[in-house]
């Protein structure tokens, strides 16, 4: 028969029954909508999460990690059995930070994938103020650099970051940690070093990350300060921190470039796998439950289109005895749930994306967050929109195929 007639008769059933297609259409449409709304949440709060887990953490850091195990060194140079025992054993002290690196750093300037890198020269030390006391990170940065891997500038509660340049004096504090030691911006801090070096700075600002252990530990001078402070040379850095184009590609570049640089190479996932394994478990979550309520909405067009098909039955029976094929009937019911999924897919896109628009502004404020987190991503839509017409189609072409096989003989014999 005539597509066109196919297609008119496929209309007829659809608008003769509105309230148990509007049902089928509501159940695609919230579907979809949830679908939608599930993975711009889940996607929003990885990005979140992301976004603070790299304010202080680079997608590749380089550092000396000094030797396995320095603690036996004479038996591995020596047969054994030539020394019975040793007396007070000592580990050798080994040269700490890394050596030439501008040559290291200017090999990593020429990799193809680099976004943007910086030295640092870190030391654990004691801040303190008058009797308070607290043992924390002090970290000197190149500031320019610095602010290109971390975006430390977005986190200033207080001060020009650009002003730790000029102020060998100075130093920028976690908020908590100013807190703690009850500082605010223009007083005096005291640095204590492990070596006994004891210095005076200025609070000339205060940043906030929201990571707890950051804004707790750490404060940040410049790196020319710092290597005054420690009396080492220009050359001396302790960290080198490199971003990427793709931080999903960190292990593969670190495993390149690591045989190269005598020092460990590590990827931010390599050291921080719990960060990888909380995103992809949300993920899974996000697609399982909307998976979940998709195939819901797949058996209700099921039970609907097999219910009009008992209704039909005789009518289909007509048809054929008409001399409408089984292919053309198939047609016909396939085109009845295709024309719902469509229908209740763009619907479901369009109520998603505005449900996760409203909720997107809901005052929400926890750590550095002021919203919750939405993420609007095209991809995130086609999909949602391909799950909601491959079930449609699915819940559709089985009663379609089960109308297509009807006898007409036996229907109107009855």
């Amino acid at each position: 028969m005539p597509g066109s007639t196919n297609q008119q008769i496929a209309y007829v059933y659809l608008t003769s029954k509105l309230k148990q297609t509007l049902v089928a259409v509501l159940g695609v449409t919230f579907g979809i909508s949830m679908y939608v709304f599930m993975n711009s949440f889940m996607t929003g709060v990885n990005d979140v999460q992301t976004d603070l887990a790299f304010s202080s953490l680079a997608h590749i850091h380089v550092y000396n990690d000094g030797p396995a195990d320095n603690t036996d060194l004479v038996s591995k140079i020596w047969p054994t059995g030539t020394i019975t025992h040793i007396h007070s054993a000592r580990i050798i002290q080994y040269t700490e930070g890394i050596r030439q690196s501008g040559e290291i750093l200017n090999f990593l300037r020429h990799q193809p994938e680099l976004t943007a890198i910086t030295p640092q020269v870190n030391v654990n030390v004691f801040f303190r103020n008058g009797a308070n006391r607290v043992n924390g990170t002090l970290s000197g940065v190149d500031v320019g650099n610095e602010d290109r891997v971390f975006h430390i500038s977005r986190y200033m509660k207080e001060g020009n970051w650009n002003e730790l340049r000029y102020r060998n004096d100075g130093v920028f504090l976690g908020t908590t940690l100013a807190k703690n030691l009850s500082l605010h911006t223009g007083d005096n801090i005291n640095v204590l070093t492990p070596d006994g070096v004891s210095k005076s700075f200025k609070v000339i600002g205060l940043f906030e990350t929201g990571v707890t252990t950051t804004d707790k530990t750490k404060a940040y001078l410049e790196i020319g300060a710092a290597r005054q402070l420690l009396k080492k040379n220009a050359d001396y850095v302790s960290d080198i921190q490199v971003n990427i184009t793709d931080f999903h590609k960190a292990d593969a570049v670190a495993h390149r470039i690591a045989p190269v640089i005598p020092y460990k190479t590590e990827s931010w996932a390599e050291a921080n796998q719990q960060l990888e394994a909380g995103s992809r478990l949300r993920d899974i979550i996000a697609v399982a439950v909307s998976l979940t309520i998709l195939l819901v909405a797949g058996f209700g067009i099921y039970n609907i289109m097999n219910m009009t098909i008992n209704e039909k039955i005789r009518e289909i029976a007509i048809l054929k005895a008409m001399g409408f094929a089984g292919r053309d009937i198939t047609i016909i019911f396939l085109t009845l749930a295709m024309v719902i999924g469509l229908v209740g897919g763009m619907i479901g896109l369009a109520l998603g994306y505005t449900v996760s628009t409203i909720v997107a502004h809901i005052p929400f404020r926890i750590a550095s967050l002021s919203h919750l987190p939405m993420a609007y991503y095209w991809q995130d839509y086609a999909l949602a929109f391909s799950f909601g017409l491959a079930t449609t189609f699915v819940a559709g072409y089985m009663p379609a195929r089960k109308a297509s096989k009807i006898d007409p003989v036996e229907i109107i014999r009855g």
